[in-house]
């Protein structure tokens, strides 16, 4: 994959990005977000895209 479908996703809890990912920009416009393991809080938490 190309770097440009690269996302960053960041933890809504404590504001760090822990995780990268990758999205097709064509067909998804608005912004991602998963349920993720955050390794600073410790637990599953909400992950939204970060620019």
């Amino acid at each position: 994959m190309s770097q440009d479908n690269m996302i960053k996703l960041e933890c809504t809890v404590c504001k760090t990005t822990t995780h990268h990912s990758h999205k097709n920009k064509k067909t998804l416009k608005e912004r991602l977000e998963l349920s993720k393991y955050c390794n600073v809080c410790r637990k599953n938490t909400p992950h939204k895209e970060n620019k």
